[in-house]
């Protein structure tokens, strides 16, 4: 296998692209090929195979979607973070797009199901780790809650924009953060 790390990353990126223009069945090594504008049989010899691809393409995104320190500066607040978030979304809208993708064709592969709930669970609790540690409001209930919200808007504002625009969802970031991360100790059960 090939490892020039620049046109690995370029190769990735046009998997990326393709992937969320043509879904999971669009993207082949010859695809990627045509998307990167490399002669036929490039991607082949950096990617042994599509399952190898796939993974590698979920890598990739996460290594595109890491913020850089001037999306962190400042004191925390995690309205803040995810109107961030939101708005990072929606510039790279095909990253998230294909990271969707992923999740989609890793129902009907258990290979890739197995790393994507790995890779993807790791990561989840380094942010709920990361937002305690950072002394924001909420427990880690709270911060699941936050999450499973924020991906079901995701969905929403990325598949359905429609429906997502009649609603002033910038405002239910607020609202959102208020009621599932209250300020102070929880309340006693009765």
């Amino acid at each position: 296998m090939r490892q020039n790390p620049q046109r690995r990353a370029a190769l990735l990126d046009a998997a990326i692209e393709v992937l969320a223009r043509e879904g999971s069945r669009g993207l082949t090594l010859r695809a990627v090929d045509a998307e990167a504008a490399v002669p036929t049989g490039t991607t082949s010899n950096y990617f042994a195979n599509r399952g190898q691809l796939l993974v590698q393409i979920l890598h990739r995104t996460r290594e595109r979607l890491a913020p850089d320190a001037a999306e962190l500066a400042g004191p925390p607040d995690t309205e803040v973070l995810l109107r961030r978030l939101l708005e990072r979304m929606r510039r790279e809208r095909s990253i998230h797009i294909a990271v969707l993708e992923l999740r989609l064709e890793a129902t009907r592969r258990p290979e890739l199901q197995e790393e994507l709930a790995r890779f993807l669970g790791a990561e989840l609790e380094a942010n709920i780790a990361g937002h305690l540690d950072a002394g924001l409001p909420g427990d880690r209930e709270g911060v699941l809650l936050l999450y499973f919200a924020m991906l079901g808007l995701h969905l929403d504002d990325l598949t359905l924009p429609t429906l997502a625009a009649a609603h002033p969802v910038e405002a239910l970031l607020g609202i959102m953060v208020e009621r599932l991360l209250p300020q102070g100790p929880p309340t006693p059960a009765a």
